[in-house]
């Protein structure tokens, strides 16, 4: 089945080369393109795409307030935020706003088109260092969250559920969690679904959001690997 793609950038050689690397997949096809925010929110409702690949700054409109609206309908496409370096201030705005993840502009090809089939499927898109680097910076500034105790949305998740939420905010896969945790992979999956349904989120990214803000998760120190 072939996901359905638009590309929203102001630049349009950039715009042009992200078309090309997409449209060169046979189970990918770009439906539309947008050069802003306002452009990106209307044809998100007209065309209906599977993934949106979303610039940030952008003029009318930029990629924060478009993911905003666009990510807020009912039966949303996914975002992907792609981002330079001195803009990954904004990258957990786009998230919170309802973005499904992001990767830097300069990605290898194969990894936008991985990064695109992952968050279509609903996977998360926080691998990469400079992620890992964000969020350090994000929980351990000003608006850090203070040490997890009982919450609304913990006390909803089991024992079992909120290990799994913590390993998945911890930047694990299914796999990893499953040896962590000596469990089958499926039942891992049906910790993963039934704790994202309890919480009210979309995908593994904004648990992963929730898990920092309630200070279920911590940054690893320098040099940790997830």
């Amino acid at each position: 089945m072939s996901l359905n793609v638009l590309v929203v950038d102001d630049q349009g050689i950039v715009r042009a080369g992200f078309v090309a690397v997409i449209d060169e997949e046979e189970d990918m096809t770009v439906v539309g393109e947008a050069a802003d925010g306002a452009t990106a929110v209307r044809l998100a409702e007209e065309l209906a795409p599977d993934v949106i690949v979303m610039d940030v700054r952008m003029p009318e409109l930029d990629g924060i307030a478009a993911t905003r609206i666009i990510t807020g309908r009912e039966n949303a496409p996914r975002v992907l935020v792609l981002t330079t370096f001195d803009l990954d201030a904004y990258v957990f705005d786009a998230l919170r706003a309802g973005a499904s993840g992001f990767l830097l502009k300069d990605v290898h090809p194969s990894e936008l088109l991985q990064g695109i089939r992952d968050v279509a499927t609903g996977e998360n898109v926080l691998a990469p260092s400079a992620t890992r680097r964000l969020i350090g910076h994000y929980v351990s500034g000003p608006s850090a969250a203070a040490p997890a105790g009982s919450s609304p949305e913990l006390d909803s998740l089991t024992g079992s559920q909120l290990r799994v939420l913590t390993l998945v905010a911890a930047g694990l896969t299914n796999a990893e969690i499953a040896e962590r945790l000596g469990i089958a992979v499926g039942t891992v999956k049906s910790h993963v679904n039934a704790l994202l349904r309890k919480l009210g989120l979309r995908d593994r990214v904004h648990a992963t959001i929730l898990a920092y803000d309630l200070g279920l998760a911590r940054p690893n120190p320098p040099g940790t690997h997830l």
